[in-house]
């Protein structure tokens, strides 16, 4: 590489054409140190005294020169280490209901065989597999692919397309994989993502109100992931045509991915013209509204295989998490979905915590939008102080009398049927949800009002990257990258990638052992 620098060839071109060639060149330094590396320890590695698997035979017998593949960001290497083998005829005792063996490596297609010398581990003593403490010192991943492909998998198939991804990952590193392989790399990388968040212990924070919301939307599955009553909505759907849809014929049938945030809010109060100013306020020069509560710790979590009741217990477990004691006051905001009320009631009862449940203003204010073109042309401006005023008497309280105040004028006009479609909905919602529009104790305690923090999240988590066009999900594949796009929301990814590779030591090498010194 000197001398090509140094050449008449290297003199005449670009920088950018430099640059290009010194990339490839230092991958090839790199993995020529790493492999260098790789001999060295396996040069040196010793002979163990004693080596007994969590099935508790020994393996007196030791062979040097196994030998398996690696793809690490610089490209293939070769790992050296000792195998440790049992005496011919001995058998590990079958497992029976007292005696676990810890779990094994995660199966399916992620799932490969990485040793180069697998035949041997299946010979006549193949009944006690063989042991490779070298492996658990390096840590050596169950797929031929490195923690650090697979870290880059995790990010690029969080943030783009999984062939968007291969390609990312073809460009940083040079290494080649296929896309159902990021797919599966992702995948296994987010397989231990609610065991971090169930693991992690928050600092108290009494003097803070705990945040809860939860939303729905829908991802595009493939056939066959659908939930059964979708499934059978689209069975009963058999009609076919060639040239356009036929009626009840969607392009691509949808299963809900529940959402549910959990966060600590810093209250701020506020009155109704904070929210909504009325007609007749004359504002001072330079008077602003007050701002809004100020939220942090946000926890994001999303979940395609779960219904709302079992989500909505996920959110509680967050929440107990920060308040094991119930100390704080907890304040859930829902968009008005009744599953999801009876599902908070619900968890609320059983874990003996009160919880106040505030129905989002901004639905509010959408079915408001419905009554007032029941008495307005649309685009009429009256309309809009119209809804300011039915909206500032919902946030003082009054939801009821706003009801009656619209019935009331849509009866004086006398209309009917279709007609007054608009206004029927509205006063049928406020009355509905009068329970949960207790608005005025809201902003007097500082609370939230509105569920930005969810419709955002909704928007990232699920629109931003599932609804990439031509995109139809598996489960699996769509659970992982909710799971994966949810930790890069919290800001968790490099906590979450150190427990990950902590849980891969023990899953595929230290519960393999009755007891492993690493550094033997």
């Amino acid at each position: 590489m000197v001398d090509w620098l140094d050449g008449a060839e290297a003199m005449s071109a670009g920088h950018g054409d430099l640059e290009e060639r010194l990339q490839v060149h230092s991958r090839e330094t790199y993995r020529l140190l790493l492999q260098g590396h790789l001999d060295e320890r396996a040069r040196r590695e010793l002979r163990r005294a004693e080596v007994i698997g969590s099935d508790g035979v020994p393996r007196p017998r030791v062979e040097n020169g196994h030998e398996c593949g690696l793809t690490s960001v610089f490209g293939a290497v070769t790992v050296t280490r000792k195998a440790y083998r049992a005496t011919p005829g001995a058998t590990a005792p079958r497992p029976g209901p007292a005696q676990a063996e810890g779990p094994a490596p995660e199966q399916g297609p992620a799932r490969a065989d990485r040793t180069a010398d697998a035949a041997a581990d299946r010979t006549t003593d193949a009944a006690v597999r063989n042991l490779y403490p070298g492996d658990a010192v390096l840590n050596l991943p169950p797929m031929r692919a490195s923690a650090g492909l697979s870290r880059l998998a995790a990010i690029e198939a969080a943030r783009g397309s999984f062939e968007d991804a291969r390609a990312a990952i073809d460009r940083a590193t040079g290494v080649r994989l296929g896309k159902r392989q990021v797919e599966n790399l992702a995948r296994h990388a987010a397989a231990d993502v609610d065991d971090f968040y169930t693991a992690r212990r928050h600092e108290p924070c009494p003097d803070l109100v705990l945040g809860l919301q939860c939303d729905g939307k829908g991802i595009v599955m493939r056939p066959g992931h659908l939930r059964p009553g979708t499934a059978k909505a689209a069975a009963k759907a058999s009609t076919r045509q060639s040239t356009r849809l036929s009626p009840g014929q969607k392009h691509g049938r949808k299963r809900m991915a529940e959402i549910v945030a959990v966060y600590d809010l810093a209250p701020q109060p506020r009155t109704i013209d904070d929210i909504i100013a009325a007609r007749t306020t004359t504002r001072r020069a330079g008077k602003t509204r007050r701002p809004g509560p100020v939220v942090t710790g946000k926890w994001l979590h999303a979940n395609v295989t779960d219904d709302i009741p079992a989500v909505v217990a996920t959110m509680f477990d967050e929440a107990e998490r920060r308040d094991p004691d119930h100390q704080r006051t907890w304040v859930a905001l829902v968009d008005g979905n009744n599953q999801q009320i009876d599902a908070i009631t619900a968890q609320a009862q059983t874990r003996k915590v009160e919880v106040t449940i505030l129905v989002d203003l901004v639905h509010v204010l959408e079915y408001l939008w419905k009554a007032a073109w029941t008495f307005f042309r649309p685009g009429d401006p009256d309309a809009e102080t119209w809804v300011a005023d039915h909206a500032r008497t919902v946030l003082a309280g009054r939801a009821v009398d706003a009801a009656a105040t619209i019935t009331h004028q849509a009866d004086t006009a006398a209309f009917r049927g279709r007609e007054r479609t608009g206004a029927d909905e509205a006063v049928a919602y406020l009355q509905r949800k009068a329970p949960h529009l207790d608005y005025p104790t809201a902003l007097t305690n500082g609370w939230q009002i509105a569920t930005g923090i969810i419709e955002g999240a909704a928007r990232f988590l699920i629109k931003d990257r599932m609804d990439i066009t031509g995109a139809r999900w598996t489960v699996p594949g769509a659970q992982a990258v909710l799971r994966l796009r949810a930790v890069f929301a919290n800001g968790d990814f490099d906590d979450y990638w150190a427990w990950h590779q902590q849980q891969e030591l023990h899953r595929n090498h230290l519960d393999h052992y009755q007891k492993l010194d690493l550094a033997a």
